[in-house]
């Protein structure tokens, strides 16, 4: 009998003027959602003790690496230089110190995939790459003789996530549900997903204003995904 093996969480990212998308995932087997989520709330108190960053606090990466997030109660000093607060720095230390606690917690996995298409059709490119993760998903399971779950950031309104998982056939389906959503300003994992997406965002488009980022997904993922680098799909 299958058993569910996968519990995997999604978020999306990309670059809207030019018609790229990402999507971005962290998993774990079942029995390891518990120490998953314990290693990653450990790095939040310790982001409390010595940076002021609350746990409760959403991190959300385009927002805090890009200094926009304020996101510390109370700022370090050593990124304070004269009456100037670095904020831009301070986030990218943060997100450094996240990935790190990602590439060394055990029992997780990541990846990610992308595809590029016209700008004026990025809904239809949005929802075709959503699409084609999920069956990838649903190979991946069948060879496996195994079944998952699919987690995704949002409230559910987007109706184009519950299609694509209703276009699989329902007497042979290991991808179980709908997408479950979960608001990302509450739940840790969903933003470990957006961690996620965003670095292999960073890795693909390549910008010069994320240059900073453009080997964090090498540099701290790639040994946690099993293709070791994002995938056009």
């Amino acid at each position: 009998m299958a058993a569910l093996e996968r519990m995997i969480y999604v978020d999306d990212s990309g670059h809207p003027q030019t018609g790229l998308v990402v999507y971005g995932w962290v998993e774990f087997a079942p029995d390891r959602w518990s120490s998953v989520l314990r290693t990653w709330l450990e790095m939040r108190k310790r982001l409390w003790r010595e940076l002021g960053v609350p746990v409760i606090q959403e991190l959300h990466t385009t927002e805090y690496v890009n200094g926009r997030g304020r996101i510390s109660r109370r700022f370090p000093e050593r990124h304070r230089h004269g009456e100037v607060e670095y904020w831009k720095d301070f986030g990218r230390d943060v997100a450094r110190e996240c990935l790190e606690t990602l590439r060394f917690t055990e029992g997780l996995s990541v990846g990610a995939v992308f595809r590029s298409a016209d700008p004026r059709a990025l809904a239809r490119t949005r929802s075709d790459t959503y699409a084609a993760l999920v069956h990838r998903f649903e190979q991946e399971l069948h060879e496996r003789d195994a079944l998952g779950i699919v987690f995704m950031d949002g409230d559910g309104s987007d109706s184009s996530y519950r299609t694509a998982h209703r276009g699989l056939k329902l007497d042979q389906r290991r991808v179980l549900e709908d997408a479950i959503h979960l608001d990302s300003k509450h739940s840790q994992l969903e933003q470990m997903a957006d961690l996620v997406a965003w670095s292999a965002y960073a890795a693909v488009d390549r910008h010069p204003g994320n240059e900073f980022a453009w080997e964090w997904y090498g540099d701290f993922l790639a040994e946690r995904d099993p293709r070791r680098s994002p995938r056009e799909i």
